[in-house]
Order: structure tokens, then C-alpha cells, then sequence
């Protein structure tokens, strides 16, 4: 698709998501919502400005200062977390209780195994529950700082008063150039795990995020782009790309949630729900009265529970790109390893067809089915990226005059089994990739999707079959079922809110649950029909969509709506939200010293605390306050006369939140007239 830029009086907005497997972008005239171009390119990881850039080229801007704004999203934090390649973090809890967190078995939660404790801290009521032990933080600091990348500070009732982390932050960064993460700048909620946690994660991130944002700076640059540039957050909001390089973590879900607006946006629906299919997960998303569905609660990613508000998502690791493998069963399994496709590495090493060949002119006895798995280098290795042991050495070297199956591998080393190469630092360093035989693979044979080499594709799936002895039209059909039971089975337990073992395990037994659900997807009984009836059309979202939730509908008796623009939907998605900021303000007593009685009201706001006589001096004083707060910090991130909304509630105590949230379009940047 090509881009009719009409004139200068267009408003022309450039969407990019960047997914763990692929880029997509879309142009579209803001206030027509007409989707002029969309382009879709692979990820490149080892400089995303390149697949950025590729996707702006795909595109074709006929005239780059006819763009008025860029707003991106991605999933690279939430796949950075996921897959354990964020950068090293020092956790320092201040006040925390090392017995009490070790009872309930809470430090696993802190998504770092760097934690640390120190004396001090506040309690309910905003006063020192012990003095701040200073001298014992800047000594584990200075023993560590060059084993870690950034270090996050969480204090005891921090959002009441943040002095001690206020102090560890002038201190630390009087002795080190670490970054350094404090926690009640993220969240004012009093949850003290979530709250260091989210910290954590928002240390580990930071690089990831600014070499993002650095990358699509970079791609704008050589397009001769200059406009705003956004960010997607995890509730499908918008913000500027310097408060997305502070709060990385707000880019939690990201990705799926752009997928979401964008699957509305273009669907017109109000109630639907949204399944995106994407290389490396499927992502399940809920609209109601024409907003995707948000958790107050906090954003869940990989097990740790933050306190960063995101849209109510559900994630499978099951995508276009999942590893197709047989387990030690010898059962067929899909994912949840993202690898390469094999029509794509074939397309780019031909030495992988001549092996594929090979595999298949041997005996169904003699072939092993783990030398359809490639291994290869992505890049070369610099700097702290360079191999530390032998073995790394020597896997590189072999890896760099191509493409090489496991077993090979294996036997090169003196190996026995994949347990025994040490891949840690290599895989953190993205330094090798993997590939295999993958549903996209498939779809390369049924001649659905034909972009890279259909033979090699047709080769793997015939050596693969060949080991189950199956036909391969027949295994490409129960792959298919597999794809269609794991995603009905993911619709009902997120809809439900109630947790089914997967399919695979209903069929060695279960109560009368599992066999509802079984008999639901396969009319297995000969007298009794159940189902399962879905009151929502499904907008699905994603290349493969088509293929993949045509039968999901019909299990579900529901319809499938794929709307125009639907491969790209999250790419729209990214343009298509406003922008949000929300300032929340904690007023609480000030008790004397018996404790029983108030003898003033706090006004906290983040690093500035108030003192008041009277409750409502406070509350007025907190209302103005946020308000005031919240409306200029959307101006500077851009928002086009925002409009605020003030609610207040109370956490008991007299204790009150007063939160304001200011809320406008992108404030496009200005038509060059000198052109």
C-alpha cells in the first residue's frame, strides 16, 4: 500500500508497534482516521532503528513534514521481564521486615535477587518508625555498584513520607553514576511489595526503553521526521517519550493494550472481545461501553504483581512463531519458545534446505527430531558482550560459518543433551538465536502466507511427520486443533476468571468441569452435547487471525469480525489513544503522641508534604493542588487542552486521596508553512 500525502492541510500521524517478532506501521490523516499506508517488517533486535526504519520505508512518506506526530508501542518491557534480560538491580528496602517478608515467602516477588535491608522507615501516620541507617546503605553500595546496572529504593510507607528514600538518592549519588529508582515516585499506593517491586522492574528497565526510544528517535532522524514522539502505556494511553524514559514500567503491556484500542478504533464496537495473534503470544483483551477494560489493581507480567495501573489482559505464550517440538512423550507441543521459522532462515542461509534435504531421504528410524532445530549467530561479539568461557568460544566459532542443528552442535562439543550448553550469557547478550518448525511454517505450505521459502517450510513438515508417521496434511490439521483448543481454552479461564489444566491433561481424567469443557470442544459423548456460547463477537487482531479464530468462533457460536487494517491493528492502535496524566495527593492526620487523637491534616504530595490545622484546609488545599499538578504535566506532555477530572476516596482514618487526571488529544506539531 503507497501514501497519498493530499496536502498540506492533512493531518498525517505515523503509528509504530514493535513486537518481539515483528514492526508494524500504519499512516493515517488524525482527524479523518482514513488509514492512508500500513507496512509490517521483522523486528531487529540487534538495532531496532533498522526494522523502525524498514517499516517507515514500507510506508513511503512521500513528504516526511507532513507527519505531525509518531506514537509507538511495544512489548519490549514486558518480553525484557519475561524473558530475565533486564539489566541487574539492587534493591534497597528500607524499614522492610526480613522475617515477615521471609514467612510468607514474599521476597521471590521482588523480581531481583539483589534485595537488601536497612533500618529505618515511617509508619501509617507518616512519622519515622526507626532512624535511617545511612552509613550501612552507602557501604553495600560501594561493595556493589560495579556488580549491578541501576539500584531501586523502596522505604516504608514511602508515599506518606519519602525522606529516607530522598536521602538514600542525595547519598547514593554522591558515591556512584548508577541510576537510581525511587519507589513512591511510581505509586502512591501503600502496598509495600508491589511498590518495590514496581521499582525493580523500573530500574531494570530503563535501559531498554531509552534505547528504544533512541532507536525510533534515530529512524525519524534519517527519514527527516520531526514531530512529537509518544509512547504507549499499559492502560492504552499516551505519553511524551522523555516520561516513558523515567517510567519504563508504565510500558507494561503496552503492546496488547494498543492491539485492543486499535482492534475498537477500527471495528466501531463497544462490547467485544479482542484476541491479537502475534509471532510470540496471543493476547486476550476485553471492551465494554467502548473502552478496553483496565485493572486498578496493579499489571501482573511473569508472576510479579506491580502497582502500575494497565488494561485487564490475558496472555498465552502461543503465537505464529512458537516452537513446534515433540516432547519427551513423544507428544506434540507448541511453544512457549518463540524460535525463528525455518522458511525464514532457509530463505537466508540456503545451507539450511540442503540439510533439510538430507533429513528427509533418511529413514523415519534414523531421523531425530531435534535436528530440525537450528541454532545461529545474530551478531558478533563486543565488549561485555564477549564470550567468558570456552565453551562460549567455541559455539560461537562454530556458529559463525552458518547455521547449525542441535545435534551437531551436541556432538562438537562432546555433548549429551541442550541442559549441558551454558547459553545464559549469550541469550542475555542476544547473541545466538534459535530456529524450527513453527504454525507460520505451516501456513508456508498451505501457500496462506508465502513471504520466504515455501519448499524448506514443505521439507520440515514432511521430516517431521515422517517421525510421528503421520501424513503431513493430517498433522498440519491436528496442529491447527491444538492452536484452536489452546485459545478457547484461554478465552474461557479469562472470562471466567476460574483456572482449567490445559487440554492435553483433561484427558487423563478430571471432574465434571474438565469434561464439560472437553466435550464442549470435541462432541466426544454420544448422547450428551455441551457448549460453551460466547455473547461477544471476537475482533481478532493479527496476520493469522483468519486462519487461526475462524474455528474458535465457531466453537464458541459467536462471530469473527476482522476488521480493515486488522494485521496492523496495534500499530493504529498507537495513534489512536489520548493522552493521560494523573496526579493523586494523600491527606492523613498528623496524631499526637498517644496516637488517639489528630492534631493536623498532611497534604503529600510526592516530594512536597503540607501541613494543615483543618481537615477541609487540607482537602481544599490537595484539590487545587492536583488539579494544578496534573493539568501542566499534560501540557508538557503534550496534550491539546486537556480537560480534568477530580475524584476523591478515602483509605479510612481520615485518611483521604484526592486524584486528578487531565486528559487530551496530541497536540500535533505545527504545518511547516515555509514549504
Amino acid at each position: 500500500m503507497t501514501t497519498d500525502n493530499r496536502s498540506h492541510s492533512d493531518a498525517l500521524v505515523l503509528g509504530i508497534d514493535t513486537g518481539g517478532t515483528y514492526t508494524d506501521g500504519i499512516l493515517m490523516e488524525y482527524h479523518s482516521r482514513e488509514v492512508r499506508a500500513a507496512h509490517k517488517s521483522l523486528t531487529t533486535k540487534r538495532d531496532l532503528s533498522i526494522g523502525i526504519e524498514s517499516v517507515i520505508q514500507g510506508i513511503r512518506i512521500e513528504d516526511p513534514s507532513a507527519v505531525r506526530m509518531v506514537s509507538v508501542s511495544t512489548t519490549l518491557a514486558t518480553n525484557a521481564i519475561a524473558e530475565g534480560k533486564g539489566k541487574r538491580v539492587a534493591l534497597l528496602l528500607i524499614g522492610y521486615d526480613p522475617d515477615l517478608v521471609a514467612s510468607f515467602r514474599m521476597e521471590a516477588r521482588f523480581a531481583t535477587q539483589h534485595y537488601y535491608y536497612f533500618s529505618g522507615g515511617h509508619d501509617l501516620y507518616g512519622q519515622e518508625k526507626a532512624p535511617l541507617d545511612l552509613p550501612a546503605v552507602l557501604e553495600k553500595v560501594a561493595s556493589i555498584k560495579d556488580q549491578v546496572d541501576a539500584i531501586a529504593v523502596s522505604s516504608y510507607f514511602s508515599p506518606l513520607n519519602p525522606e529516607h528514600e530522598h536521602r538514600c538518592f542525595q547519598a547514593i549519588s554522591g558515591i556512584c553514576d548508577l541510576p537510581v529508582v525511587l519507589g513512591h515516585q511510581l505509586s502512591t499506593k501503600l502496598g509495600s511489595v508491589e511498590r518495590a517491586t514496581t521499582a525493580a522492574l523500573n530500574a531494570s528497565l530503563l535501559a531498554v526503553l531509552r534505547d528504544f526510544i533512541v532507536a525510533v528517535r534515530r529512524a525519524m532522524e534519517r527519514k527527516h521526521i520531526v514531530a512529537p514522539l509518544m509512547v504507549v502505556r499499559g492502560d492504552g494511553t499516551l505519553m511524551s517519550d522523555e516520561f516513558a524514559a523515567a517510567t519504563p514500567v508504565e510500558t507494561i503491556h503496552s503492546g496488547p493494550a494498543a492491539s485492543a484500542i486499535g482492534g475498537r478504533f477500527l471495528s466501531g464496537l463497544d462490547k467485544a472481545l479482542v484476541v491479537d495473534i502475534g509471532g510470540t503470544t496471543t493476547d486476550f483483551a476485553l471492551i465494554e461501553r467502548g473502552q478496553v477494560t483496565v485493572s486498578e489493581e496493579g499489571a501482573t507480567v511473569s508472576g510479579y504483581k506491580t502497582a502500575v495501573k494497565a488494561a485487564d489482559l490475558f496472555s498465552i505464550a502461543l503465537g505464529g512463531d512458537s516452537h513446534i517440538r515433540l516432547a519427551r512423550d513423544n507428544e506434540v507441543t507448541i511453544g512457549p519458545e518463540r524460535v525463528v521459522p525455518l522458511a525464514y532462515l532457509a530463505d537466508q542461509h540456503p545451507g539450511v534446505m540442503s540439510h533439510l534435504k538430507g533429513l528427509n531421504q533418511r529413514q523415519a528410524s534414523k531421523i531425530d527430531p531435534e535436528a530440525l532445530e537450528f541454532w545461529f549467530l545474530l551478531r558478533e561479539p563486543t565488549g561485555a558482550a564477549s564470550p567468558a568461557s570456552a565453551q562460549e568460544k567455541a559455539l560461537l566459532a562454530m556458529l559463525s560459518d552458518g547455521p547449525k542443528p542441535l545435534p551437531e552442535i551436541l556432538d562438537r562439543l562432546g555433548l549429551i543433551s541442550r541442559v549441558q550448553i551454558g547459553t545464559d550469557h549469550l541469550d542475555r547478550h542476544e547473541l545466538i538465536g534459535r530456529a524450527g518448525l513453527t504454525p507460520t511454517d505451516l501456513l508456508h505450505t498451505e501457500g496462506v502466507y508465502t513471504a520466504w521459502n515455501t519448499e524448506a517450510a514443505a521439507t520440515a513438515l514432511r521430516v517431521f511427520s515422517r517421525c510421528k508417521r503421520w501424513d503431513p496434511e493430517a498433522f498440519s490439521l491436528h496442529v491447527r486443533s491444538m492452536i484452536t483448543e489452546a485459545i478457547v481454552h484461554a478465552i474461557v479461564c479469562f472470562l471466567s476468571e476460574k483456572t482449567l489444566p490445559p487440554p492435553p491433561e483433561m484427558e487423563k481424567g478430571g471432574d465434571i468441569g474438565q469434561w464439560f469443557f472437553l466435550n464442549s470442544l470435541r462432541n466426544v459423548h454420544p448422547h450428551l452435547r455441551t457448549r460453551f456460547e460466547l455473547s461477544l463477537p471476537i475482533i481478532g487482531i493479527g496476520a493469522p487471525a483468519r486462519i487461526f479464530l475462524e474455528n474458535v468462533a465457531d466453537i464458541l457460536y459467536t462471530k469473527l469480525i476482522l476488521p480493515d487494517h486488522h494485521p496492523v491493528a496495534n500499530a493504529v492502535g498507537a495513534v489512536a489513544g489520548t493522552i493521560m496524566v494523573a496526579e493523586e495527593i494523600i491527606v492523613y492526620p498528623r496524631v499526637a503522641a498517644d496516637g488517639l487523637e489528630a492534631i493536623g491534616y498532611y497534604v503529600q504530595a510526592k516530594e512536597e508534604r503540607q501541613l494543615f490545622d483543618e481537615l477541609e484546609d487540607a482537602l481544599a488545599n490537595a484539590r487545587k493542588l492536583s488539579r494544578e499538578r496534573a493539568l501542566g504535566a499534560a501540557l508538557r506532555s503534550g496534550a491539546d487542552n486537556p480537560q480534568v477530572a477530580m475524584e476523591e476516596k478515602t483509605d479510612g482514618l481520615d485518611t483521604y486521596r484526592i486524584r486528578a487526571r487531565a486528559m487530551g488529544n496530541p497536540r500535533l506539531a505545527p504545518v511547516d508553512r515555509s514549504l
